[in-house]
């Protein structure tokens, strides 16, 4: 499988992609709580790949994962007691990350995150963070399996979509102990 970014090319996949997930979802259990044509949308994919931030995995020619890796982190990010303080320049924060219905649990997600993780590390960042809808169980176990730890749970400003509560979960970059466990 190969981790690259994205191309204005491969908008028209990257749509399918989203559809066929919000499909899927809306065809079972909707643990993230995206709908088709809202969240998320070409138009994502698009502002994505116009700024260099969205990556595409791709295994025998077809995209079969997404995500946007972004500096910086949300504003309801700073209401959260992290494993350390970091400034918006240390931070690679995880986005619209995801996996096409017809592979998940192959390792797709793993492997994006091992990215991630890789790619915030040669950008001298110190920790990889993101944020999940409370009820995304599926997402939460993956996070956690791959070393993620959770922080908190905050209001990130989606009532309006039916999203209240999301948990953040943070993975330090440099092998270091959270400030918050320190002696």
């Amino acid at each position: 499988m190969e981790i690259r970014k994205g191309t204005a090319r491969e908008l028209d996949e990257l749509a399918a992609l989203y559809d066929a997930v919000c499909g899927a979802l809306e065809a079972g259990i909707n643990y993230p709580g995206w709908r088709r044509d809202i969240y998320p949308t070409r138009e994502d994919a698009e502002r994505g790949v116009a700024a260099g931030e969205l990556y595409v995995a791709v295994e025998q020619g077809a995209i079969v994962g997404t995500m946007i890796l972004r500096q910086g982190q949300e504003p309801g990010y700073r209401t959260a007691r992290w494993g350390r303080e970091l400034t918006d320049g240390e931070v690679l924060t995880v986005y619209t990350f995801a996996v096409h219905p017809g592979h998940t649990g192959k390792g797709v997600g793993a492997a994006m995150l091992a990215f991630a993780e890789r790619l915030a590390a040669t950008q001298g960042k110190k920790a990889l963070r993101l944020d999940v809808y409370e009820k995304n169980t599926p997402a939460m176990r993956l996070y956690e399996k791959c070393g993620f730890r959770y922080i908190a749970t905050v209001d990130l400003g989606y009532s309006n979509h039916g999203l209240k509560w999301f948990k953040l979960y943070e993975k330090l970059l440099d092998g270091g102990v959270p400030e918050q466990q320190e002696s």
